[in-house]
């Protein structure tokens, strides 16, 4: 695909959530008798439910479009629904697995060949018909099913907490996921950040929704549709906005601003392009250390879409829209992209004004003990209290396996007005943990120095620490919007030649590490709820005297292709074919499991002439994403 401009889809990487999970038993109704552990069935009873009878949604005049989140649920009982999806390579094709279990006994069965061809949920889940008062039939479609959205309890005996992760990966490199609605447990059925608005008048419909054929057999569904009153309503963020106070904070826009920065929005709120409001609690971006001084900015070159087209003034709405009250959204949270999070995602039990302003009054934004809102206010793990003392010791324990995503959301685009004549080629990297151990760094300050020293900490089989070694230092990034400790030599980018020799080194070298992307949560210790997954609570500040980076197994640490230092300086550079290169722990100085799986490849190739430059991207064997 030849691109000018920067137009590589990016990823959000939100994390769906419920504020109040227990609520949606009680609109929903459905409160089943724990069944007797002698009796269950080795299948968990899988039905469709409404949470509600009527829903109302919104239109906004600045960015026309419904979006169907119709308060259905999936629940199951007399046992978890669990699937296991994964690809052995990026050569094979993704297949999916029902784990069942009873008591100690697990078995699994093997899903249809094709059935499932990403990681974005079940395909073709449910149905939705949607007539108008005069029951002629509007809409009909089908939408995909991840069953890590947005849940909540429909019984008071089922598990205080869901086992499983929330939401499902949206990295196109992502190896292995696990996907499940928890015993006693409902998720809703909206696809969320895959859905797409649909065009309907203001006025009074009637949605049926239903589980398609071939999952009803699948997992044996009864055939119940569920009928659901809808009430669209026109509205326009720009006189929510001149209308001031409550009114407009309560009115959600689609789009991934937080409660607290809607009021601060320019233009029309979440429908403007999101220049000037990038990263979470105030972060501009996550940058690197070293970049080159002609760079240009993140928001000037390699944007995604609606930054770009905020820059030069066209508004745009971001991707992966998402309802206040839904909380189907993806993975994690921004990570290291330009977007603020979600809006906190409520459960449609709390659909009602009244209810609404009660959650939101009781329930503050941010991650805590039972409550995770879609902020990811997660905890960050806490440094020990004093530098390390003892001879410094690498055991005989369990250590990290990093490894390097190919590199993706490639772009091309010139330096625009803020370097002019320069031509830059972006890409969005990745650098994950495959485990069996979490890479753990300490970083310590010694009075009046600029560096932390850098440490990496051993555990054993019941994490107790056994060891630790120096790796290198951290370093502090003053800039406006960034603001946080950075962990020294931990990946480096490289364009290479076709003879795979480096022609154009990245100047980005150090990096705060979050937890941003489930990769692949099948590998042996995978944590399916990280902490560190935000970049405000995971990277210290100023007055720090001590840093805790995490990187958990699983879990990969993504910087998009927006940020700075996220791109090669390809103006002097003749057309032809390159490799970008991501290379996880460079230097060697993080000891590791295995460091001859660190390097990952990506062919592009450059045309056109400078100031218009173009880049095609072949697919990696059957991963086409740019």
């Amino acid at each position: 695909m030849m691109t000018r401009s920067p137009q590589a889809r990016t990823n959000r990487l939100t994390r769906p959530s419920i504020a109040v999970a227990a609520a949606v038993a009680v609109t929903a109704g459905v409160v089943a008798a724990a069944p007797d552990a002698k009796t269950a069935e080795l299948a968990p009873k899988l039905s469709l439910i409404a949470a509600t009878t009527s829903v109302t949604l919104d239109s906004w005049k600045e960015d026309p479009g419904v979006y169907l989140d119709l308060g259905t649920y999936l629940t199951s009982e007399n046992g978890a629904f669990e699937l296991k999806v994964t690809r052995k390579s990026y050569k094979d094709p993704v297949v999916a697995t029902q784990v069942l279990r009873n008591g100690k006994k697990t078995t699994t069965k093997a899903l249809p060949a094709g059935l499932v061809k990403d990681f974005s949920g079940l395909p073709d889940f449910a149905r939705i018909s949607v007539t108008d008062a005069a029951g002629k039939t509007v809409l009909k479609q089908t939408e995909s099913f991840c069953p890590n959205n947005a849940s909540g309890r429909i019984r008071p005996d089922a598990p205080a907490q869901s086992k499983y992760p929330q939401s499902c990966p949206v990295n196109p490199f992502t190896l292995g996921s696990v996907w499940g609605v928890e015993n006693g447990w409902a998720s809703n059925t909206y696809a969320g950040y895959y859905a797409k608005p649909v065009q309907l008048a203001a006025g009074t419909y009637t949605a049926k929704i239903s589980v398609t054929k071939k999952y009803r057999d699948l997992f044996g569904i009864a055939n119940k549709p569920r009928s659901v009153k809808v009430t669209v309503r026109e509205r326009s963020w720009e006189q929510e906005e001149q209308g001031g106070g409550a009114a407009a904070r309560s009115a959600a826009p689609r789009s991934s601003q937080s409660a607290e920065s809607a009021a601060g929005h320019q233009g029309h709120g979440g429908h403007e392009g999101h220049q000037g409001h990038q990263g979470h609690q105030g972060h501009q971006g996550h940058d690197g250390h070293g970049q080159a001084a002609d760079a240009p900015a993140a928001s000037a070159h390699a944007a995604p879409a609606a930054s770009a087209h905020a820059a030069h003034g066209a508004p745009a709405r971001p991707e992966a829209p998402a309802a206040r009250t839904t909380g189907a959204t993806p993975t994690f949270n921004v990570g290291h992209g330009p977007y603020p999070p979600a809006p906190p995602a409520l459960p449609w039990a709390l659909k009602k004004e009244s209810l609404q302003r009660q959650a939101f009054s009781a329930a503050k934004v941010g991650d805590r003990a039972g409550q995770t809102d879609g902020s990811r206010q997660a905890p960050a793990a806490r440094p020990n209290a004093k530098r390390p003392t003892g001879k410094a010791t690498v055991p005989d324990v369990p250590k990290p396996d990093l490894r390097s995503l190919p590199a993706y959301g490639i772009t091309v685009s010139d330096g625009y007005e803020d370097v002019p004549g320069k031509d830059y080629l972006a890409f969005s990297a990745n650098v994950w943990n495959a485990g069996p151990a979490k890479l753990v760094v300490d970083g310590f300050r010694s009075p009046g120095k600029k560096l932390m020293d850098a440490y990496q900490y051993f555990y054993d089989a019941k994490g107790k620490q056994v060891g630790y070694t120096p790796t290198g230092t951290m370093e502090w990034d003053p800039r406006p919007g960034h603001e946080h400790w950075h962990f020294t030599d931990f990946a480096s980018y490289r364009l290479l030649k076709a003879d795979k020799k480096e022609s154009v080194r990245s100047g980005k070298e150090a990096f705060c590490l979050a937890n941003t992307d489930a990769v692949d949560y099948t590998v042996k210790n995978a944590n399916w709820h990280p902490d560190n997954t935000d970049l405000s609570t995971a990277c210290g500040q100023e007055n720090s005297i001590s840093v805790r980076e995490v990187l958990d197994v699983g879990s990969g640490d993504t910087y998009t292709q927006d940020l700075p230092g996220q791109s090669f300086d390809i103006t002097g550079l003749p057309n032809g074919t390159y490799y970008i290169q991501v290379l996880a722990n460079p230097e060697n100085r993080l000891k590791e499991t295995n460091h001859k799986n660190n390097s990952a490849l990506r062919k592009v190739i450059l045309g056109g002439k400078k100031g218009a430059r173009t880049v095609k991207v072949p697919a990696h064997h059957l991963v086409d994403a740019n």
